[in-house]
């Protein structure tokens, strides 16, 4: 971006446009500017949460985010501080969500049969990880999948079939309108999705993976869901063919015709706002502590690699949640991390023995791109897709600085995102203005953790008996079983904390250590008496032995093998529906 405070790419408007008849019409009556969504990239406003959720991905290609981030209601500690979770995300959802879309009866029960699926009564309980460094962990995989996906996609999915079932009253047959679901996994959004909408009415569920690819516990999770909405394709190839794949069919006029396409992945708006509850209930959780000190600040810490976890923590801060930095948590893909430290936002490939590393069983080597191969595979990934939104609100605060109108700013800011996203695309990166970087470092920092040092830290937990660690089943003599994914985090916390000693730390837990159970075992097999049984939970032992049902798309079949995949088994399911 140029140094000038007059954004460089548009002009200076002579008098601000008129709004389009639709975005007015809300604006007057029936939404607040929380409530409408516009593109990251400019040529979407005025937008419903129901359009946003059934179209996933902007027309432009651009994330939806809403026009403006909500301020929290006067008294909001006061009056929120004891609700129950779901009582929570009904608060916090009806900001973003107008009556006039979801009546607040209909949006309660649709949150509150969202969440009976979880195995806590908390539904993401807090935990004390070390009471002497003010420690804690977010457990987040209670849900039927064991990893932190449910809490989005539980509620997404619910929402799918309320909006089906309502735009098809007292229609039959083929006026039906019915939503395929098309979406890619390494692992834990495959299962999570399928989970969240099988048995949905009106709708089907095509989830490519990588054959032999996920671990033995992901696939078989997928794969022995034998409703008839859901069917599993195990394409022959990696992970990037998959998204290949999906991302042929839906830039594809000919199968658009025919089949309404709907997103699961964490491009969908209503899994960023979903999440965002998980923030505040922590936060009430820990103000109700014992060990509690309200002069001490609050820092969330995130392992992430899509920048979707952390990125309904930002929502959360933006609103006006007390958290006092963002910890943005990498393993050795880290190009977040390089950009908090630099400015710079760039893809750094590598290939042969340097990306070797990972537990092929765990699920890593489903990457062929470039990616580097950990013990934390969810989070293998060269770029970012949720950080786009982030880009936004960035840019746009920069281009409020040149005295511009909102509209030109908004203009301004999707102008901005989409010319760095074509130089990430053609250059393989982009630099940002200094001033934006100081504003990113304003409400985030980033730590890298190593495959090294997440086996240490799960060794580190395990070998420190601990009274309050014993939630995800371990043996009381111990202190607590770490997955990869969330030891990264609290690596992060612990250099965190070194630096703001005092500071109440929460780090979020994502999966449950048997998701990842190599990994686990590999950095405890030398603890004495150590046993995978501790914390194998019931749900999973005989899982991969149960019936399964799945179809192979072989190396040759490309994206039109898929396509003609797609469409043989949506139209089966109409014709059965009828």
């Amino acid at each position: 971006m140029a140094d000038s405070r007059t954004p460089v790419g548009l002009a200076v408007p002579t008098r601000k446009p008129a709004p389009t008849t639709v975005a007015e019409e809300r604006k007057d009556t029936t939404h607040t500017p929380s409530q409408r969504y516009l593109s990251t990239r400019g040529d979407s406003y005025g937008l419903s949460f129901e359009e946003v959720v059934l179209k996933g991905l902007a027309s432009d290609g651009g994330l939806f985010i809403p026009e403006e981030v909500p301020s929290l209601p006067r008294d909001w500690e006061s009056k929120w501080q004891n609700l129950s979770f779901s009582d929570l995300a009904f608060e916090i959802l009806s900001l973003y969500i107008s009556p006039s879309e979801i009546p607040p009866a209909d949006l309660k029960e649709i949150i509150d049969r969202s969440y009976s699926t979880f195995r806590a009564p908390e539904t993401t309980p807090l935990i004390t990880l070390n009471e002497k460094d003010n420690l804690y962990l977010l457990e987040l995989f209670h849900g039927p999948t064991f990893a932190f996906k449910d809490v989005a996609l539980q509620f997404l999915g619910n929402l799918f079939e309320y909006f089906l079932v309502r735009r098809n009253k007292g229609k039959t047959g083929r006026d039906r309108h019915h939503l395929t679901v098309v979406g890619a996994t390494s692992g834990d959004t495959g299962s999570a999705a399928i989970y969240g909408l099988r048995g949905k009415k009106d709708i089907s569920v095509f989830i490519l993976h990588p054959q032999g690819r996920v671990s033995p516990i992901q696939e078989a999770q997928m794969t022995t869901v034998l409703d008839a909405n859901v069917h599993n394709l195990a394409v022959e190839g990696s992970f990037d063919d998959c998204q290949d794949i999906v991302k042929a069919l839906f830039a594809d006029p000919k199968i658009n015709e025919t089949l309404k396409l709907g997103a699961v992945n964490s491009i969908n708006w209503a899994r960023i706002l979903a999440q965002t509850t998980y923030y505040f209930h922590a936060y009430f959780t820990l103000s109700k502590s014992p060990a509690y000190k309200a002069d001490h600040k609050v820092r969330f810490v995130v392992p992430t690699g899509n920048f979707g976890d952390i990125l309904a923590g930002y929502f959360a801060k933006r609103m006006g949640l007390p958290s006092e930095k963002l910890v943005v948590a990498t393993n050795e893909n880290d190009i977040l991390d390089r950009f908090w430290k630099s400015g710079h936002y760039e893809k750094k490939a590598v290939h042969g023995k340097v990306a070797e590393g990972g537990i092929p069983a765990d699920g890593a080597k489903a990457h062929e791109d470039g990616v580097k191969e950990t013990l934390s595979p969810a989070m293998d990934i060269l770029v970012s897709s949720n950080f786009e939104r982030l880009l936004w609100f960035l840019a746009y605060e920069f281009a409020a600085e040149a005295g511009m109108d909102d509209e030109w700013n908004k203009k301004q800011a999707g102008q901005e995102v989409e010319a760095w996203l074509k130089q990430l695309k053609t250059k393989g990166g982009f630099e940002v203005h200094a001033d934006i970087l100081k504003s990113a470092k304003r409400d985030f920092e980033s730590e890298r953790i190593s495959d090294v040092q997440t086996l240490e830290t799960i060794k580190k937990f395990y070998s420190s008996p601990s009274k309050n660690g014993t939630s995800n089943g371990n043996a009381s003599k111990v202190g607590y079983i770490l997955d990869p994914h969330s030891a990264i985090g609290v690596a992060a916390s612990l250099r965190s904390i070194q630096r703001t000693p005092g500071v109440h730390h929460i780090s979020l837990a994502t999966a449950h250590p048997a998701k990842f159970a190599n990994a686990v075992d590999l950095a405890l097999k030398d603890e004495e008496g150590f046993s995978f049984n501790t914390v194998l939970p019931k749900e999973f032992i005989g899982l991969e032995q149960k019936e399964k049902r799945v179809t192979l798309v072989p190396k040759g079949a490309g994206w039109e093998g898929v396509r003609k995949i797609v469409e043989d088994e949506v139209e089966a399911e109409l014709k059965g529906s009828r």
